[in-house]
């Protein structure tokens, strides 16, 4: 009986242990436009899906979705988790450089880069439930002109 119990505690925590393990950013995530501001030339998608995947030390973040006048949303980069140079396959024509900094578990922060020139910064946040990011971008557009959004997005 003893035995059985202590099995019952282990196998407990080791599922709880993997749960904490979890990184927090991996997954879907479906832009909540009504939540979502902009000011500025800020790019204001009309719907937005992130997807972020664990390959091997880096993130793999791939954006798809609509911008507000019609036309396709595409993004593709890897960056290293534990923060660094990343990899830009596909900029949308907004950026193509890339640089992350871990914050915490929690928190990161990317900058961009569009012909070595400085493109913008966004700080992304994942609610402690896991179940909301919230992305705050400051940057400027192609005429010097500054530029800001937050996006909120829900866990899929």
């Amino acid at each position: 009986m003893l035995m059985r119990k202590l099995l019952c505690l282990f196998a407990m925590l080791a599922f709880a242990g993997t749960l904490f393990a979890a990184d927090s950013f991996v997954g879907t995530w479906k832009l909540d436009p009504a939540k979502s501001k902009h000011s500025g030339n800020a790019p204001n998608p009309k719907d937005a899906t992130i997807m972020i995947a664990e390959q091997g030390d880096n993130y793999q973040v791939t954006v798809t979705g609509t911008n507000s006048d019609g036309s396709p949303l595409s993004v593709k980069y890897t960056v290293p988790i534990k923060g660094g140079e990343g990899q830009v396959e596909n900029g949308g024509g907004i950026f193509d450089a890339v640089r992350s900094k871990r914050i915490s578990a929690n928190e990161r922060e990317n900058s961009y880069m569009k012909g070595g020139n400085d493109a913008g910064t966004r700080r992304s946040v994942v609610s402690r439930d896991g179940q909301t990011l919230t992305n705050t971008f400051k940057g400027t557009d192609a005429q010097g002109n500054p530029m800001t959004s937050s996006q909120v997005f829900k866990k899929q």
